[in-house]
């Protein structure tokens, strides 16, 4: 696909669609007087996504192509002659499998939990809410060294591909915008949720994830992991799903940590006592 080719495409996809979602939340009123999105959480949200795509990312890249230009310098481009929609959905769905497992330690390990723990600090969604994480945290993001792996192997295309189109649903899954309840007002329409709740995370059961606590009878923080195909929560057991959105979200007893401890801990830590990551 010629169009996979565009230098920046990546880039220029990924930011069309943020800013998408974004007037369509800000239309919405989600920015306006009502909003409880504190300026230290709109500190974590920005300089985290900056952090992201600026510096993490081309970093790995780099990386990872020099690393397997000296240990590996035969397999170079080896598959770019691959049959590009066989090859796609190998990166894509290897991209998503090894995020869903690498979520799921992150709620179980209390060493990484404490890297994920800015993503669920904040008190209301929106698109940038998916990029609030630690820095170390997305360094040591295993689908990302997945992406600069095979982008070595020739699968360059295919990359980008599986970056436009998870860029998509998680985008959509995190925003305001709320476009699976559409098809959930609307009962001949219910088939069809049916299968898209079950195959692809979408605001609600995303949402579910981000609640405050499982005792509402919708959010499952402990569970709803996936993050562009929902298939993984459904095959593994981890899924809940109710059509319905918390009403409160955020993580029990926060303390309200500074932005930078939120993304440089462990190198800087909470200056609040009670907090889990003051030490």
């Amino acid at each position: 696909m010629a169009i996979l080719d565009i230098k920046y495409i990546d880039v220029y996809a990924v930011f069309t669609i943020l800013i998408v979602f974004g007037l369509i939340e800000t239309l919405g009123g989600l920015y306006g007087k009502k909003s409880i999105r504190s300026k230290n959480d709109w500190y974590v949200e920005l300089f985290s996504t900056l952090h992201l795509f600026v510096i993490i990312k081309p970093i790995i890249f780099f990386s990872t192509t020099f690393l397997l230009i000296n240990l590996l310098p035969q397999f170079r481009n080896e598959f770019s002659d691959s049959t590009f929609w066989i090859s796609s959905l190998v990166v894509i769905f290897g991209d998503d499998f090894l995020q869903y497992w690498y979520h799921r330690k992150a709620h179980k390990w209390t060493w990484l939990w404490k890297l994920h723990r800015p993503h669920h600090s904040s008190r209301e969604m929106g698109v940038l809410v998916s990029y609030r994480n630690a820095i170390m945290y997305y360094v040591l993001m295993p689908n990302i060294w997945w992406l600069a792996i095979v982008t070595y192997f020739g699968l360059y295309q295919e990359m980008i591909m599986a970056i436009i189109l998870k860029q998509i649903i998680v985008t959509g899954a995190h925003s305001e915008a709320r476009w699976d309840s559409f098809l959930y007002k609307f009962k001949p329409l219910h088939p069809i949720a049916w299968v898209i709740e079950r195959f692809i995370s979408t605001p609600a059961t995303h949402f579910a994830h981000h609640g405050k606590t499982a005792d509402d009878g919708i959010s499952n923080p402990d569970g709803n992991f996936s993050n562009m195909f929902f298939l993984w929560d459904v095959i593994f057991g981890t899924a809940r799903i109710t059509r319905k959105y918390p009403s409160v979200y955020g993580i029990p007893d926060d303390p309200d940590d500074d932005w930078k401890s939120h993304l440089y801990y462990p190198f800087i830590k909470s200056n609040k006592t009670d907090s889990e990551i003051a030490v």
